[in-house]
């Protein structure tokens, strides 16, 4: 059997990377300061995975499609095929929920916990999308705090990064300094 693949990609917000295996894609990473710290995150989520430089036409479309939403903010990946693999029941319901989130979109962890049943599931919201393998593609930077508070976001650059794609993708009026 095939092990893993991963590969970096240059988008607008830097050199991102992307895992996949015969199941689909295993994780995501944004772009962190150097190719080795962003190849270091894609290996912590699958560590026998082997770097290429080529994709097949369904992870070329993803890769295209995560270009397009760093620059319109206007691609749906909702149709990339994610491997679930180990991922809990729970946070599946979950990812899917926040795959419906559109481009230019937000929702609070309040309201995915309500649509998983139970507002008082709000925590485990935050911290199962702050475990989120598929960054970008399940779009946990479209979930905000209450009131549209800017919190909860591990990526590289932490709330400014989703900021930006917020502002990207339409959800945010560009301030004075965009």
């Amino acid at each position: 059997m095939k092990p893993p693949t991963y590969m970096l990609f240059e988008t607008a917000l830097g050199r991102c990377g992307l895992a996949w295996g015969a199941g689909g894609i295993l994780a995501v990473s944004f772009a962190h300061e150097n190719d080795e710290q962003t190849r270091m995150q894609l290996l912590r989520r699958v560590p026998d995975s082997e770097e290429t430089t080529t994709a097949s036409v369904e992870i070329a479309h993803v890769l295209d499609g995560i270009r397009e939403l760093f620059t319109k903010g206007t691609c749906v990946l909702s149709d990339a095929h994610l491997d679930m693999t180990g991922i809990s029941e729970f946070e599946r319901e979950l990812y899917k929920f926040t795959r419906e989130i559109a481009p230019g979109e937000t929702r609070t962890y309040g309201d995915l916990a309500k649509a998983l049943g139970d507002v008082s599931l709000s925590r485990r919201v935050g911290q199962s999308l702050g475990r989120n393998p598929f960054p970008i593609i399940v779009p946990c930077h479209r979930v905000v705090g209450a009131g549209g508070a800017m919190t909860g976001f591990s990526a590289p650059g932490g709330t400014e990064t989703k900021r930006r794609l917020l502002k990207i993708e339409g959800a945010l009026a560009p301030d004075l300094f965009d």
